[in-house]
């Protein structure tokens, strides 16, 4: 048997072991020439394919299966090619371990693979209207709010006979000695007393028009003829005699139809809307507002009242601002000379009221409608709009955009004070065509 390859002949005892003695070299001499067989042709080998690059997002990478490339005839074929990959700009970062998506930082925000980046934009826009939507929905609760506490009473369809409407808003402005809800300690402590019923300590003409406001004082005490009318309550008519009384006599009479009525009958001026307040509404309203500040030029003293003022800039409370508008022995001028505090002090009132600090302070805002609401008295076509234009329409009075005065007087008879009625029908005519006024008061 031969243990030689094939085709190899001779005697391995005759070419190995011969020792290195020989002139030629023992490979030479011991290595037969061998025939090899053909080698067969070898297939071209494909270029290992590309890796395709994942979508952005996608949470694995295909491109490897069992540590290799997929398309690769060797498993451990290294093709040099970078599989990091890095999305946008400015940032570093490369494979983060989970494939292709991987975690981008840097300037232009980035975004964690799978959730885009936070929309800012959108989200301030969110925010404004979602502010919008509460800040709407709380005035329209407020609105409603405040309207259902309106007391819509006084019922101005009653009165006959009035006079045509002119230009601008006239409202009648009427403060009464009422005392509905105050307690006994309250009315002890306000020096209101516990008379039955009610009257009118001020009335006031508001004109609101476009050459300012206009704030004319009626004193109580003026001499005025009770016109013909219908009892608010009977319905009955009632015919004029003449009869001359005190303006507030006629309020007392028979409340405030015919008080309007009286108005309009001595002056010719249509009266668009009434507004009346009590003492307990009116003291709250101030204590709510944190008080009054006003410049007293001259100190005074009055037991009826209450009042004990010293003079310059001081803020008064509930108690003290209802003893300085119903002042009137202590002082020189009587009557004409308190409705002269009644416009200071309710101008000043308004002007303190109306401010940022107020309306936009829910924790001053609702007392202070609250206080009001509870003891106003309007009639029956006043909304909350019309009510707001004539709170800063007063406001404007004290900013120096209107007028305030008294009525024009030209003397007296029984004690009462007569209007000059010359004056009067001046005064009228201007704030009927919306004129600004140049007719002067008491």
């Amino acid at each position: 048997m031969n243990d030689w390859p094939d085709r190899r002949t001779g005697d391995r005892s005759e070419r190995y072991g011969r020792g290195s003695d020989s002139a030629r070299p023992e490979s030479a001499r011991a290595m037969p020439h061998i025939q090899r067989r053909p080698t067969p042709p070898q297939r071209p080998q494909a270029p290992p394919q590309r890796p395709q690059v994942p979508q952005q997002g996608q949470g694995y990478d295909d491109r490897y299966q069992d540590g290799g490339y997929a398309n690769s005839p060797d498993p451990g074929y290294d093709s040099g090619y970078n599989t990091g990959q890095v999305y946008g700009s400015g940032g570093g970062g490369g494979s983060d371990g989970r494939g292709g998506g991987g975690r981008r930082g840097g300037g232009d925000g980035g975004y964690v693979q799978g959730r885009p980046a936070p929309d800012w934009r959108r989200r301030i826009k969110l925010g404004a209207l979602t502010l919008v939507v509460v800040v709407l929905a709380v005035s329209i609760s407020t609105y409603f709010w405040a309207d259902s506490k309106l007391k819509r009473e006084v019922d101005l369809s009653k009165v006959i006979e009035r006079p045509e409407s002119g230009d601008g808003t006239n409202y009648l402005i009427v403060g009464s000695d009422s005392r509905e809800g105050m307690s006994a300690e309250e009315k002890k402590r306000l020096r209101t007393g516990s008379a039955e019923g009610k009257r009118t300590d001020s009335m006031m003409i508001l004109h609101d028009g476009s050459n300012g406001p206009t704030l004319i004082s009626l004193p109580r005490d003026s001499n005025v003829e009770i016109p013909s009318f219908v009892g608010s309550e009977s319905g009955k008519k009632f015919q004029g005699t003449g009869r001359q009384v005190k303006l507030n006599a006629a309020y007392a009479e028979d409340g405030p139809e015919l008080l309007v009525r009286t108005v309009e009958f001595n002056t010719g001026l249509h009266i668009d809307h009434y507004v009346e307040i009590g003492f307990g509404g009116f003291a709250k309203i101030v204590d709510a507002i944190g008080g009054v500040e006003l410049d007293i030029p001259k100190g005074f003293k009055d037991k009826k009242s209450g009042a004990d003022f010293q003079a310059g800039k001081q803020t008064l409370n509930g108690e003290q601002s209802l003893a300085f508008v119903r002042t009137r022995y202590a002082l020189p001028g009587s009557d004409l000379d308190r409705t002269k505090n009644q416009q200071k002090f309710l101008a000043a009132l308004a002007s303190q009221t109306a401010t940022p600090g107020t309306i936009i302070n829910p924790f001053k805002l609702y007392p202070t409608m609250g206080a009001g609401l509870d003891t106003l008295i309007v009639d029956k076509d006043m909304s909350l709009w019309a009510l707001g234009n004539m709170f800063f329409a007063m406001k404007g009075v004290t900013g120096g955009d209107g007028t305030s005065m008294n009525m024009p007087i030209s003397g007296s008879v029984g004690g009462n004070l007569v209007w000059d009625k010359a004056k009067v029908k001046q005064l009228v005519e201007q704030l009927n065509n919306d004129e600004k006024v140049t007719v002067k008061g008491n």
